[in-house]
């Protein structure tokens, strides 16, 4: 899509969030003689702590390029929802720095969901940790997930096994390529919590730990968690196909949950 089209739609964007806000929500006097609904250009300029002017090429789609800190400023100033700010960043090209927290209850209130699917299914929150699984995906990833953990407590981080267990570059089939995809899709997916002091003690760890996710970060590749065919050597089943689908949990986007299909 051209930028020129792009900033017109973020400044129409604006506008629109503008428009549905009521001055007195804000402290402002109603006033007399406003020639639209909600606030002016001056009152949302203010709440946001820019310039009056920078705020009206903002919404005229005068800029070319507009700084994180301001994108935040206006989420701030106009009270956007977390869609509405995703939106917003969206339609800048930028990634937004605050943590997308997940809505709602416990993660395991998912367990029903998992064990409703009939083949291996499995949620990982946004550092990747499996918060919920079905018996199927415990039975496949015995030494991930499955009941061969002796701790049940303990963490079942997806980069740790596939790094760090020895029995991984074994089960997984391809699993050089598939390991390095996986740290590129994980740098992709947490990029909004770059400063999260858990992400960064995982790739502190993991690269001290590992070469080989050491060199796969440094190589700075960046992709989409894309499904497609999976292969596992299961040491009592043998080679096991699956086509792999990864959806996002409505209203906790930071959960993900991986369906693994079998596979001719």
């Amino acid at each position: 899509m051209q930028r020129s089209k792009v900033r017109k739609q973020l400044g129409e964007f604006l506008r629109a969030q503008r428009d549905r806000l009521r001055p007195e929500d804000f402290g402002l006097p109603p006033g007399q003689r406003r020639r639209a609904p909600g606030l002016r250009r001056e009152e949302a300029a203010l709440l946001c702590g820019i310039s009056p002017t920078w705020f009206t090429w903002i919404e005229q789609g005068r800029t070319t390029s507009i700084s994180v800190p301001t994108l935040a400023a206006i989420a701030r100033g106009l009270r956007l929802s977390r869609a509405e700010r995703a939106y917003m960043f969206q339609l800048a090209a930028r990634a937004d720095p605050a943590p997308r927290t997940a809505q709602g209850a416990d993660p395991r209130q998912l367990q029903p969901l998992v064990e409703a699917v009939r083949t291996p299914a499995y949620v990982l929150d946004r550092h990747w940790d499996a918060v919920a699984w079905n018996r199927a995906a415990g039975e496949l990833f015995r030494d991930w997930i499955g009941a061969k953990r002796a701790t049940p407590t303990e963490r079942r981080n997806l980069l740790e096994f596939v790094f760090l267990e020895p029995s991984a570059q074994k089960f997984i089939v391809g699993w050089r390529e598939r390991a390095r995809r996986l740290v590129a899709e994980f740098r992709a997916d947490t990029a909004a919590w770059e400063d999260d002091p858990v992400r960064q003690a995982l790739v502190h760890d993991l690269g001290e730990a590992s070469e080989e996710f050491a060199a796969a970060w440094q190589s700075q590749s960046v992709l989409t968690r894309d499904g497609g065919r999976r292969e596992f050597d299961h040491p009592r089943r043998g080679r096991c196909a699956y086509e792999q689908f990864t959806l996002y949990v409505a209203r906790q986007t930071d959960l993900k949950l991986t369906v693994l299909v079998p596979s001719a």
